[in-house]
């Protein structure tokens, strides 16, 4: 995702919907730059295309109230935090760079 991108995301506010039908939670995400949607099973992985275009596989368990997910990408690994606070969703990301290392 370029700069601008990057800067313009930070001012977007998207509407996120997150139902069930039976084991299978589906998240939908949708903003004025792109909409966004995954189904998946609590505790299997499963193949996903981000909103940036990376392909990725994830993995969702719940923890405790909170949504855990863990996307695996070209050894990157990041994890998305969803949790409802005071009736609004909080999302937390954290993105786990490879170590490097130079002689």
């Amino acid at each position: 995702i370029g700069r601008a991108n990057r800067k313009l995301g930070r001012l977007a506010k998207p509407t996120v919907t997150i139902s069930t039908n039976g084991d299978v939670i589906t998240i939908k995400t949708k903003s004025i730059f792109r909409n966004n949607k995954i189904s998946f099973k609590l505790g299997e992985e499963f193949e996903e295309t981000t909103p940036g275009g990376h392909k990725t596989k994830s993995t969702v368990t719940l923890d405790n109230d909170t949504l855990v997910q863990v996307q695996d990408w070209n050894g990157k690994e990041t994890t998305i935090r969803r949790k409802l606070v005071d009736g609004k969703m909080v999302v937390v990301s954290e993105l786990f760079l490879p170590v490097l290392s130079y002689t």
